[in-house]
């Protein structure tokens, strides 16, 4: 008996994430920790599983261990299948046409045979960087109706701001009749979100075309899409109305930890409609006797000293004396007392010594403009040593 999906979903988690700078200086950015017990990864995966998508091939090839040793046999995303299930799909080596990947429609390209083992009818098309929740099987209702050749989901950005993104320029009935990729002078604020819908055997040949062309970056927004359109294929939008966010860089990643806090979150992770499933390591029960306002506290972390408008990742050490403000610790981290921490992106297995002070408060910190817009970051792994000082805007990944 034949036995096929209707739809395969394709996750893109093999980018460098080098606006991340210390943070993904050993891991891929899609293993990279959030919201106190998450990776970035749980959150596409999580949707597909919540969308009825069992098939999810994950395309790695930068520092992939952590990540591969995570996502594992996909158990904790009920996507451990006898047929279908998670795939890490990571570059090999063929006679033809294999290298690493050149870019998104390459690394695409190159698991077409993945892909047409399962015989799909449609391909979604994933990135690995976003924080957000989606039903990706009402996107897929949607592309279904209209009878599309490709869908493209897309929200609305202040304009200012959409020069940033791939934007669609659309009829009236959704339908796409132009598609730019970063325009310097964009003609409407839907942006691109990265997440794709294509009829499975229009995807295949424009990959196939987009391949044979040398001229091609390989690139969905800038080669694949802009192609289909100029072929006059039937691409229309799709619009999001949720919280979605692009974690890219370390003002974004911050913004988006920040955004769970407070009585009336953003994003609220405590909402358990659509479940977001995690490989959270077994803790004990979070320890609390100190002083703690308005921040989430991920099980096993013992903290008496003082912790303000942060989120605390799994077994964190927070000790008497000590404080911290405005941060995201991502676990495994200890802050010995005496020692202030604020505005600050600290990665797991981090010691700071007794009376360090890293960071800045937000009110200085933010002025900072540059690559990390005066938050300070510190890299996997480092001590800070017993009275040392990082300042505002800072990142550390050797001993300080």
């Amino acid at each position: 008996m034949l036995r096929k999906k209707e739809c395969v979903a394709m996750l893109l988690a093999g980018g460098q994430g080098s606006r991340l700078y210390a943070l993904t200086s050993n891991i891929a950015k899609p293993a990279v920790c959030f919201g106190a017990k998450y990776r970035i990864i749980d959150f596409p995966l999580s949707n597909c599983i919540n969308s009825g998508i069992d098939t999810v091939g994950v395309l790695t090839q930068y520092q992939p261990l952590v990540l591969n040793e995570y996502v594992g046999n996909g158990q904790p995303w009920d996507l451990d299948r006898t047929f279908g299930g998670v795939h890490i799909l990571s570059p090999y080596e063929a006679k033809t046409d294999t290298s690493w990947y050149k870019g998104t429609a390459n690394a695409i390209y190159q698991n077409i045979r993945f892909m047409k083992m399962y015989d799909p009818e449609y391909v979604l098309i994933l990135s690995g960087d976003h924080i957000y929740k989606m039903d990706y099987d009402k996107m897929l209702e949607a592309h279904k109706a209209a009878k599309a050749d490709c869908t493209i989901a897309c929200m609305k950005v202040p304009m200012k701001e959409a020069s940033r993104f791939g934007i669609l320029n659309t009829n009236p009935d959704g339908s796409i009749y132009e598609f730019e990729e970063k325009p310097k002078q964009p003609k409407s604020d839907l942006a691109s979100m990265g997440i794709y819908i294509f009829t499975a055997s229009k995807l295949f040949k424009y990959l196939e075309l987009d391949e044979k062309d040398p001229k091609s970056e390989k690139d969905f927004g800038k080669n694949v899409l802009p192609a289909m359109l100029n072929a006059g294929e039937k691409m229309y939008s799709y619009r999001f109305e949720g919280y979605w966010k692009d974690v890219g860089t370390i003002s974004s990643l911050w913004e988006a930890n920040m955004d769970l806090l407070g009585a009336v979150p953003k994003f609220d992770l405590r909402d358990t409609e659509r479940v977001i499933h995690s490989r959270s390591p077994l803790a004990p029960p979070a320890y609390v006797k100190g002083k703690v306002v308005n921040s989430m506290i991920a099980n096993g972390c013992d903290v008496e000293g003082t912790v303000i408008n942060s989120v605390i990742g799994t077994n964190c050490v927070i000790e008497k004396g000590a404080e911290v403000k405005d941060c995201v610790l991502m676990g495994n981290t200890v802050v010995k007392a005496g020692a202030k921490v604020n505005y600050s992106i600290i990665d797991e297995e981090i010691t700071i010594g007794k009376n360090a002070a890293v960071g800045d408060v937000i009110e200085k910190a933010s002025k900072i403009e540059g690559k990390t817009n005066g938050i300070t970051v510190l890299g996997r792994g480092i001590t800070v040593s017993d009275g040392a000082t990082v300042p505002a805007g800072e990142i550390a990944d050797k001993n300080v």
